[in-house]
């Protein structure tokens, strides 16, 4: 199966509106920039109201969760296998397996379901180890598979027919001593004299094999036809026929049908890696989402692994990546926050600037490229910076970006006030969700000096009635957090658009003494007070950060 190249372009976890429309709008750049791979917008974590609203408004279907961006069965390069069904011999599974150099093989049904497995030792062990006389008839082989199995040809009787019941012997001893052993439903390998043929006839064989090419009378075939006995003519002598004759037992019967380790394509490399270890096969069924066969991966095949390239926009931390982003390719990083912890292999293009929103560096992007910005893409990048820069209100605004938000305005045909009012009201509204999501909808963790891992929420809203609420609502939550994914401290920024200015809530053992530094103020009823403190990117974080190394080098 061939590695179809794609690259996912993907914001952080927790996504805001800036993160969702830029993985939308620079995937439908890149698409049309190149045409060679194909670039798929997705999403880390949950959309807000806010963002959903802006979608809706411009008729854009949100992208594809992806939780995950680790390896997948479906990273890996699947073997394809040759057909096989339970009806073949042991003998046609052998030399399949030999010609294509495999040493299991998946058993499959004719609409492609799996039916059961079979390596070259399970095989080997039944030709082996077998005593059983009755084996062809217990695994009901048909005469045709004996026939070609024998390299033989089939003088009377059905080939789809099957030997059912009785044993095998050979049976050239004298007819006297025959009589006794050989029964009624016997399959028996004859020699070169007529009066055994008589003798099996009378005793109503199932099936007659005659051994070195020996010609088989008109009148035995006579009576072998009219009691619907089987003939069948072979150039090998009985030991040789003996030595065969149970390779011709279809693979169904031996192979196994219960408890087979299987992988579905959607399986992440990390979690079957463990299972293929433990287990004594070499090769694993691979299934598609609907329960089909597709091939076998083997150990090796982790070797020749690729891994998914992806491009991060809008962060570039790896606490605030996809899951696993240690294990993909990154491409590409377009981002307008500070420099974090993403590594990479080999250089990639990186475009970081100082402005208040993602989407404005992309608007600067499709002008360089003196490329047209369709209106509901001008309405995406739009509706990001009004969101990041809280209608210019936030201090990470810049002219930049003002000049960005006009330009798109005109060409998405939207006013920018009514816009960002009922934009902001669709995102305010929280009163159906839970205490968990209200949290979980702008949150995002950092690392200090002195090991010092704290996390920072932010809700904004125009309504002080509904910020109120909300803080009434998270105080408990959010102590139950401390200590979750080993975060020590937990702020959340209670932000007001109208008011320009931010009441700051603060969890955990220090939470208060690193504030009390970073804003030289007092808390008031379990509040710090941070008018014209809107912005968590440049005004709070920083603070925090300097606060925090500066008590580490008190200590």
């Amino acid at each position: 199966m061939k590695y179809q190249d794609k690259i996912y372009v993907i914001g952080h976890k927790n996504p805001d509106t800036d993160s969702i429309s830029s993985a939308i709008v620079y995937a439908d750049f890149k698409n049309r920039i190149d045409s060679s791979i194909r670039y798929l917008p997705r999403r880390a974590g949950q959309i807000n109201e806010e963002t959903q609203f802006v979608l809706e408004q411009f008729h854009i279907d949100p992208p594809a969760y992806m939780g995950n961006i680790g390896t997948q069965v479906k990273d890996m390069e699947i073997t394809s296998i040759p057909e096989a069904d339970a009806s073949m011999s042991l003998k046609n599974v052998w030399d399949l397996m030999k010609a294509e150099g495999i040493v299991t093989l998946p058993i499959v049904t004719k609409d492609g379901s799996l039916d059961g497995i079979v390596t070259i030792s399970d095989i080997a062990q039944t030709y082996m180890e077998t005593k059983d006389s009755y084996l062809l008839s217990r695994a009901k082989t048909r005469y045709q598979r004996i026939a070609e199995t024998l390299d033989g040809i089939l003088l009377e009787g059905k080939g789809e027919g099957v030997f059912e019941e009785g044993k095998i012997l050979v049976a050239t001893a004298d007819p006297e001593l025959m009589k006794e052993y050989v029964e009624e439903k016997d399959m028996v390998i004859l020699g070169n004299r007529e009066e055994d043929f008589y003798l099996a006839l009378e005793k109503d064989v199932s099936c007659i094999i005659s051994g070195m090419g020996i010609e088989v009378s008109d009148e035995i075939r006579q009576i072998a036809r009219e009691k619907n006995i089987v003939i069948i003519m072979c150039p090998y002598d009985a030991f040789t026929i003996a030595h065969l004759i149970n390779q011709s037992v279809p693979v169904g019967y031996i192979m196994v049908k219960e408890n087979i380790i299987t992988f579905q394509t959607e399986d992440y490399t990390d979690d079957i890696q463990e299972v293929m270890a433990k287990s004594k096969h070499h090769a694993f069924p691979v299934l598609n989402k609907r329960g089909k066969v597709l091939g076998t991966i083997s150990r090796r095949n982790f070797l020749e692994m690729k891994h998914k390239k992806v491009i991060l926009v809008d962060h570039n931390e790896k606490g605030q990546a996809v899951d696993n982003i240690e294990q993909a390719e990154i491409v590409e990083i377009i981002d307008h926050h500070k420099l974090g912890a993403v590594s990479t292999l080999k250089p990639i293009f990186f475009r970081n600037v100082p402005v208040g929103c993602t989407a404005t560096i992309l608007y600067m992007t499709y002008n360089e490229y003196k490329m047209e910005i369709p209106p509901k893409i001008a309405g995406l990048l739009c509706a990001a910076i009004i969101s990041d820069t809280l209608l210019f209100r936030s201090p990470t605004c810049t002219n930049y970006d003002k000049v960005a938000a006009g330009a798109l305005a005109l060409l998405a045909g939207i006013n920018l006030e009514d816009f960002a009012r009922r934009m902001f009201r669709a995102g305010s509204n929280l009163e159906n969700k839970s205490s968990e999501e209200i949290f979980y909808q702008d949150y995002k963790k950092f690392m200090a000096e002195g090991n010092i891992v704290f996390g920072v929420g932010q809700i904004s809203s125009m309504d002080p009635d509904e910020l109120s609420m909300i803080r009434e609502r998270l105080s408990s939550y959010i102590e139950g957090e401390i200590g979750h994914n080993g975060v020590q401290i937990i702020y959340f920024m209670l932000t007001s658009i109208q008011d320009e200015s931010t009441n700051l809530l603060y969890y955990g053992e220090k939470s208060e003494e690193l504030a009390k530094s970073a804003f030289d103020i007092e808390p008031e009823d379990g509040i710090f007070r941070l008018p014209g403190v809107m912005s968590r990117k440049k005004q709070l974080i920083p603070a925090l950060m300097a606060a925090a190394q500066n008590l580490a080098s008190d200590y």
